[in-house]
């Protein structure tokens, strides 16, 4: 006997919540192909279908029910279920990256929960716009290089709107007694006041989210929180209660027999107990770390592996050892294509072989970077990397470095201004042989190539020459490209130059505009944006699975009595429809190579930044050069010190 739609979609939901997502969606796809005229077990089926293609992280799937869902939700007028859709929505939207469009969809079912004073919807609604505004901040704070808290305004704007939903979710649970969720709210506000630079708070926030974490045994949540307290313990400069935090990690990563934490913690053991000048620790956790790397076939983890353990042999006096280290690290640089670290552990490998008396040179490429115009000195470093490296480039290096790249320059200019010059040589001699042929459609009246003996032969470079000449053939091009108006339809052109000729010339150009030609091409234009309208528009009649009965045929003509939305809906939709531009960009350049063995974020850079400002406000700033200048002056109000 075949199954009815019911019967399949309870086996899916069963399976669904045992965890078998995969066997979960067959049942409900198969629920879908058999149809059902109950809206309300449709839009069930919609429902948990989106949400187990979302776990299984097939996440365009998922945005097709859960849109449906929406649709059967606003058709039937059940203001739960479109809440619960747009809510759907918006975490689909935000994991997708589409951070506008998923918080007018919060909003929308912030709106509705409100409305139908529902507290736990309410909840969610506040804990999912927080979630939407926490991802925002902290993409756009990747795209930049300052210290945690030195955020532009925008994105500290964000970041303190996701603050906001977070306390008020924060209030809304303690008052329902929701232990679980009041655990899940205080590790994100401690997330969200760690990239903001607000460490007390964040120390505060993740050790209430522990205590949770130990009362429901959630050994997973229990090392995020001591993870988390690690990192904000670093930016206050407490290395040694860091890495108690650290071990924590470590120990109950390896409970859970999670690899990749457990390197990761490794990794973070061994920067803090560089930090703290223990480096015969650091390399022990480093080692750790590369073997786990390896293990895994992470190339890019045992890259920054073997250049931690380059960097604290060196600091032991190692130079050998730190060698082999760098070496291996140039290696993996060029496996994986890592420009950037290749360009430094070249110029590590040399400075280590400089200290040992080795004379091999190793820059078979090296001026390749150069000729692009990279500077070793400007590169910037993706994890812990000791300054020791530095004291072995001598000041002759580095002027060798520069004069050498004078000479590329001038190389460049004079390669350029070869070509320019046959190209000046030869244009007057193409153009007189393009004017002589006489069977040429074209009217060679209209048609002026000048080349201005003066003007190539100034005392300008010939660089800026060559671009006159190309910009001004540019410019030329756009006229080419014009439509001219016919003369002869301009009947009255030339009769008289009294005011009204003139206007009879601007009667007769704009009836070129409302022929009837034109006004066909117009309706064209109109039938077919009325036809993209149309396209956009929910029908009931795409809804898969629905079978259209006399019973339900009511509910789905009928005008359900929708409520219109409010003004704040339409301006935050309109505030996301005017930010569809922003999607047509181009992306910004790969980063580079993800490490899963290393953390996301990569904090340990950020401290040798601060490390080093550090060094520099105790240096001594010697004036005697200036001395001479500041006598003929009148003293200027002291200059704020180095932040």
């Amino acid at each position: 006997m075949e199954a009815s739609c019911l019967e399949l979609a309870l086996e899916g939901e069963r399976l669904c919540k045992g965890g078998d997502f995969k066997g979960g969606t067959a049942f409900f796809e198969a629920a879908v192909q058999v149809g059902t005229e109950d809206l309300k077990t449709l839009s069930a089926i919609y429902s948990q279908l989106g949400n187990a293609y979302f776990y299984l992280k097939e996440y365009a799937k998922a945005l097709e029910y859960h849109r449906h869902d929406l649709t059967l939700a606003r058709t039937i007028g059940d203001r739960v279920g479109e809440g619960k859709a747009s809510g759907n929505l918006g975490n689909t939207l935000k994991v997708l990256g589409r951070y506008d469009e998923a918080a007018v969809c919060s909003q929308r079912h912030l709106d509705i929960a409100r409305e139908l004073q529902d507290k736990v919807g309410e909840a969610r609604a506040l804990y999912n716009s927080g979630n939407v505004f926490h991802a925002k901040g902290k993409q756009q704070s990747w795209s930049f290089s300052q210290d945690p808290g030195d955020l532009p305004p925008d994105v500290r704007e964000t970041l303190q709107k996701a603050t906001d939903f977070y306390e008020m979710n924060l209030s809304l649970v303690k008052e329902l007694g929701d232990r679980a969720a009041q655990g899940r709210v205080f590790g994100n506000l401690g997330n969200t006041h760690y990239l903001l630079g607000n460490f007390v708070e964040a120390i505060n926030f993740h050790k209430e989210r522990l205590s949770i974490a130990k009362e429901f045994g959630d050994k997973a949540a229990e090392r995020r929180a001591y993870s988390n307290l690690g990192n904000a313990h670093i930016f206050l400069g407490q290395f040694s209660i860091a890495t108690e935090y650290y071990r924590k990690t470590l120990h109950l990563s390896r409970q859970l027999k999670d690899q990749v934490m457990e390197a990761q913690a490794c990794y973070s053991l061994g920067n803090t107990f560089t930090l703290l000048q223990e480096y015969e620790r650091a390399i022990e956790y480093h080692l750790k770390h590369l073997l786990i790397a390896q293990e895994l076939g992470d190339r890019v983890g045992e890259g920054r592996a073997c250049w931690s353990l380059g960097n604290a042999y060196v600091s032991l006096g190692n130079h050998r050892q730190a060698l082999h280290f760098a070496s291996k690290h140039l290696e993996t640089s060029r496996e994986i294509g890592d420009c950037n670290g290749e360009l430094t552990a070249r110029m590590n490998v040399e400075q280590l072989m400089t200290a040992l008396g080795m004379g091999k040179d190793l820059s078979p490429c090296g001026s390749e970077f150069e000729a692009q115009g990279a500077r070793p000195k400007l590169v910037k470093r993706n994890s812990m990397d000791s300054l020791d490296l530095w004291k072995y480039s001598s000041e002759k290096d580095q002027n060798g470095d520069s004069h050498q790249m004078n000479e590329s320059q001038a190389r460049a200019r004079s390669h350029l201004s070869g070509p320019i010059r046959s190209e000046r040589d030869t244009q007057s001699g193409a153009e007189s042989r393009w004017l002589d042929c006489r069977t040429s459609p074209v009217d060679t009246n209209d048609i002026r190539v000048q080349v201005a003996q003066s003007k190539i032969s100034r005392h300008s470079s010939d660089e800026e020459c060559f671009f006159d000449l190309l910009s001004k053939f540019q410019s030329n091009r756009m006229d080419d490209q014009r439509c001219p108006l016919d003369e002869q339809q301009n009947g009255v052109e030339g009769a008289s130059s009294t005011p009204a000729s003139s206007l009879d010339n601007r009667i007769a150009a704009s009836s070129l505009m409302t022929s009837p030609q034109t006004e066909e091409f117009f309706d064209l234009i109109a039938s077919s944006q009325s036809r993209r309208l149309d396209d956009q528009r929910a029908s009931i009649n795409n809804l898969p699975g629905l079978r259209i009965t006399q019973n339900n045929l009511g509910h789905l003509c009928a005008d359900p009595d929708p409520q219109e939305p409010s003004d704040d809906f339409f301006n935050m939709l309109m505030k996301c429809q005017a930010s569809r531009i922003d999607d047509q960009r181009c992306s910004p350049p790969d980063p580079g190579p993800r490490a899963p063995t290393v953390p996301d974020e990569d904090f340990f850079s950020l401290i040798q930044r601060v490390q080093a400002k550090r060094l520099d406000e105790q240096r001594v700033h010697l004036s005697s050069d200036d001395q001479d200048e500041t006598q003929e002056q009148p003293p200027s109000p002291p200059s704020p010190p180095p932040s």
